[in-house]
């Protein structure tokens, strides 16, 4: 079993070491894990830093590898915020970074972050969701420096109520250029954790992507405390195989490695 999305104190929002993150994917029995922290240039709210030092962060992950190098693989990921005007800076944060792996997620729409709600405000739902989509598919467009998409749609997890219209005219778009990219996207698994039926994308994402030709998913819990590591991985792989999947991806290098969800299952 493996975690591809966890977050430790260098987020802004983590309060945890990475060695308090690592102890518990041991103890629950997780043979890789990868760190994942912020990287949001020019987050809206300017209350949160979403950046974090390299060269330390580097340092630090070097050390746990070699301490630990016997009980689990430890790897060296980032999750990237993309705004439009933001994606050359990200870029070359990633290229310096050189990380085994990277998320691409949007976490702020317009100028305006989805966590407080900013975003939704004086608007319909359904217009934010198709902002949202939009901005989404026209950064992609742009930016190509990640393995996969992370969580989504994570514009429902903050919205207060279900839009009619689910977009998946756009989400089409974005998924198919995600495939010709030879990029994936991933299994969120923290929706159960805010109180959503199923994780990040939803299971009608899911299966459009399955229908597409999409192969590339990896599952992540989206851990910022230790005891989240790995959380609702056995009914999200039971979702998966239901849809029709039958591999999941882990990154070395930002190579994909394609594991059987049956194996998964069975440790």
């Amino acid at each position: 079993m493996f975690d591809f999305h966890m977050h430790s104190n260098f987020s802004a929002d983590g309060d945890f070491e990475m060695e308090a993150m690592v102890q518990s994917a041991i103890q629950k029995g997780l043979k890789e894990i990868c760190f994942t922290d912020h990287l949001d240039i020019d987050y809206p709210d300017k209350d949160w830093d979403f950046t974090f030092d390299p060269v330390r962060y580097t340092e630090t992950i070097e050390q746990l590898q070699e301490k630990y190098q016997n009980k689990i693989t430890i790897l060296k990921g980032v999750e990237v915020g993309v705004q439009p005007h933001v994606l050359h800076a990200t870029a070359d944060f990633v290229n310096s970074l050189q990380p085994d792996f990277v998320i691409c997620s949007m976490h702020a729409t317009r100028g305006t972050d989805l966590h407080s709600g900013e975003f939704f405000q004086e608007k319909s739902i359904e217009t934010a969701f198709r902002q949202y989509f939009e901005e989404l598919y026209a950064c992609i467009q742009k930016f190509d420096s990640y393995q996969v998409l992370g969580h989504v749609d994570l514009v429902r997890r903050y919205a207060k109520q279900t839009s009619k219209d689910e977009c998946f005219d756009i989400l089409e778009s974005i998924l198919k250029l995600v495939i010709n990219q030879r990029k994936g996207i991933e299994l969120n698994t923290s929706g159960f954790k805010y109180g959503l039926e199923a994780g990040l994308p939803s299971k009608e994402i899911l299966e459009l992507y399955h229908q597409l030709g999409g192969e590339i998913l990896t599952i992540g819990s989206d851990a910022h405390r230790p005891n989240e590591i790995s959380q609702s991985f056995r009914q999200s792989l039971e979702l998966l195989q239901s849809i029709g999947f039958n591999y999941i991806t882990s990154f070395e290098e930002q190579v994909p490695k394609f594991t059987s969800i049956e194996k998964v299952k069975n440790i």
